[in-house]
């Protein structure tokens, strides 16, 4: 049977051939990738229910207190399944007590965790890392927040693009190898009302590394030239952690960020 007249037969060169697979390093591939949403909240007098429901629930998340709002509120929620955001998550964040607090939809954030063809192991950068940098209670401060970068960076010669987002990874690499500020780095293209191209996170044990942070990216060629958009940030400090658990918390134990959860007390 002859194709119509348009469409291509599958296989033909005129169609490329579409790969989503995740890929790292010497051909490595993977279909597993880390999901997180951020939801924040005013309104809350009390955040001592909020942390009773999430440990009930079972999740993997963090709850912070809003550095910027004394009633606010942030949940993130971590999972390999976007499936989890529309239903657990949803059901969670839809009942009481949650369900009684002024959502902040200007500050939802949605990524994904991905691969940029140089990782020798794929498991540890999409999902192990991740879970490091968001659960690590010896890391409670962190700042959130959404960039788009302006179209002309994406018409560069793929060199130029790399050198250009070197100068960021050699700043990341210097804070984070100092124990100042650690990265979460999330993809959200088509994820995001705003259409912004990425959600950052930054951690770490003291809020000012990681505002310095932000501060000198400000002077890279990326945030001075090629960046249309940044923001809003959230800003917080933890209240709630699950526990690491598996691989992932032997590799925190095994860098000395911490020997298991800490308990801080609520006021």
């Amino acid at each position: 049977m002859s194709a119509r007249p348009d469409e291509t037969p599958a296989g033909s060169a005129d169609v490329p051939r579409v790969d989503v697979r995740e890929r790292g390093a010497a051909g490595r591939t993977s279909e597993r990738r880390l999901w997180m949403q951020l939801q924040a909240f005013g309104a809350c007098a009390d955040p001592k229910p909020l942390v009773r429901a999430l440990e009930a629930s079972g999740i993997e998340g963090v709850l912070y207190r809003d550095a910027n709002d004394p009633r606010g509120v942030a949940v993130l929620g971590l999972h390999e399944d976007p499936a989890f955001f529309v239903n657990g998550f949803r059901e969670l964040l839809g009942a009481e007590p949650f369900g009684a607090l002024a959502r902040k939809a200007e500050l939802t954030m949605l990524g994904r965790t991905y691969a940029s063809g140089f990782e020798a192991d794929l498991d540890e950068w999409l999902l192990q890392r991740p879970r490091r940098m968001a659960l690590n209670p010896a890391w409670p401060w962190a700042v959130w927040y959404p960039l788009r970068r302006a179209g002309t960076f994406a018409r560069l010669p793929a060199q130029e693009q790399g050198a250009i987002v070197k100068e960021h990874a050699v700043l990341g690499h210097a804070y984070g190898a100092a124990d100042l500020a650690h990265d979460i780095r999330l993809a959200c293209h088509g994820l995001d009302v705003h259409d912004n191209d990425f959600v950052i996170g930054l951690v770490g044990r003291e809020l000012h590394p990681l505002s310095h942070l932000v501060q000198t990216m400000r002077k890279t060629v990326q945030t001075a030239q090629y960046i249309q958009t940044l923001g809003p940030f959230f800003v917080g400090h933890a209240l709630w952690q699950s526990p690491l658990a598996g691989p992932t918390a032997r590799a925190r134990d095994d860098q000395g960020s911490g020997a298991g959860r800490s308990e801080r007390p609520i006021r």
